[in-house]
C-alpha cells in the first residue's frame, strides 16, 4: 500500500505528510482503545461517533456560552462521555438489550441531542489555547501533542489488557461468558466498566478532534464508529470475542489512516473511499471467520 501511494504521489512519504497522518490517526487511535475492550467481549459500540460529536458540541458550548475554563470544560465533557458509556452498560448488562440495538439507540439519541444543544449551528470562538490538544507540537520538536496523547492511551490500554486482572477478565468474558460467570467473574460489572471506558476514550478523542478542527460541527464524529471498528478488526481483534492485542490495533489504525490519507492524495472520490473501506472491513471479518472455522474443524 505504501509503495503504491508513493509511486502515485511522492508527497505521501514526505515528512509533512507523515506528521499529518500522525495527527489524523490520533482520533482513530484513541477511540480504538475503548472499542478494543468492547469487541474483546464480543460486543459492539455504535455510539462512538455520536459521543465524539456530542463532546465537540458540549465542550465548545461550555467554553463559548458559559465562559468556563477550558480544563473544566474538558473534564466535564469527558465525564458526560463516560456517563453515556455507563448508560450503554446499563442497557446491555442490566436490561439485557443486545449491544447492537442499545448502542444504536444511544447513537441516535445523542446525535439528536447535539443538534438540540447547538441549534444545528457550528460553534467557534473559544480560546486559541485550546489548540494544545490537537494542533500543538511538543516544545522544540515537530511531534504532535495529539500523537503523544494517542501513545499514552495505547500504553494504558496495553497495561489494562496485559498487566491487570481486568484484562484477563475481558478475555475470559469474550471467550465464554457463561464460563466466566461460573468462575466467579462479575460479568455484569465488567460490562459496565468496559462500556464506560469506551465512552471515556471516545470523549477524549472528541476533545482532540475539536482542538484540531477549531470548530464544533454537528457532523464531527459521523461515521467514525465505522472507521474505528475497521481499525480494531483489521488489527486482529476477533468480532467473536476473546482474541486480540493492542499492538495489532496500532497496526490497524496506521493502515486505515495511511489508506485514507493516500486516497485523498490520489484524489479518490469520497464515495469510492467508502467502497474501499467497506471492502477492507469485509475482508478482515471474513479472514477472522474463516480462521475460526479452521480451528473448529
Amino acid at each position: 500500500m505504501v509503495a503504491i501511494f508513493t509511486v502515485a504521489n511522492r508527497n505521501f512519504i514526505s515528512t509533512n505528510n507523515i506528521i499529518a497522518i500522525a495527527r489524523q490517526v490520533a482520533v482513530y487511535g484513541i477511540a480504538s482503545v475503548g472499542m478494543t475492550f468492547v469487541i474483546l467481549i464480543a460486543g459492539i459500540d455504535l455510539s462512538i461517533g455520536s459521543i465524539i460529536t456530542l463532546v465537540n458540541i458540549v465542550c465548545a458550548y461550555m467554553m463559548v456560552h458559559w465562559h468556563l475554563n477550558m480544563w473544566i470544560a474538558v473534564i466535564l465533557s469527558i465525564g458526560v462521555a463516560t456517563l453515556i458509556g455507563i448508560l450503554n452498560g446499563f442497557m446491555v448488562s442490566t436490561i439485557g438489550i443486545p449491544a447492537l440495538i442499545a448502542t444504536f439507540a444511544s447513537q441516535t439519541i445523542f446525535e439528536g441531542a447535539s443538534y438540540l444543544i447547538s441549534g444545528g449551528i457550528p460553534i467557534s470562538g473559544y480560546d486559541s489555547a485550546f489548540g494544545l490538544f490537537g494542533r500543538a507540537n511538543l516544545p522544540g520538536t515537530r511531534i504532535p501533542v495529539s500523537a503523544c496523547i494517542r501513545v499514552v492511551c495505547v500504553i494504558a490500554g496495553s497495561f489494562i489488557l496485559n498487566k491487570s486482572y481486568f484484562g484477563r477478565y475481558f478475555y475470559a468474558i469474550g471467550g465464554n461468558e457463561d464460563a466466566a460467570e461460573l468462575s466467579g467473574i462479575r460479568v455484569s460489572r465488567m460490562k459496565y466498566l468496559i462500556y464506560a471506558l469506551s465512552g471515556f476514550f471516545a470523549g477524549l478523542a472528541g476533545i482532540v478532534m475539536l482542538s484540531r478542527t477549531g470548530s464544533a460541527q454537528n457532523t464531527a464524529g459521523k461515521g467514525y464508529e465505522f472507521d474505528v471498528i475497521t481499525c480494531v478488526v483489521l488489527g486482529g481483534v476477533s468480532v467473536n470475542g476473546g482474541v486480540g492485542k493492542m499492538s495489532g490495533v496500532i497496526a490497524g489504525v496506521l493502515i486505515i489512516g495511511s489508506l485514507t490519507n493516500g486516497m485523498i492524495l490520489m484524489d479518490v472520490s469520497t464515495y469510492m473511499q467508502m467502497v474501499i473501506k467497506g471492502l477492507v472491513l469485509a475482508v478482515a471479518v471474513g479472514i477472522d471467520s474463516l480462521s475460526k472455522k479452521r480451528q473448529a474443524s
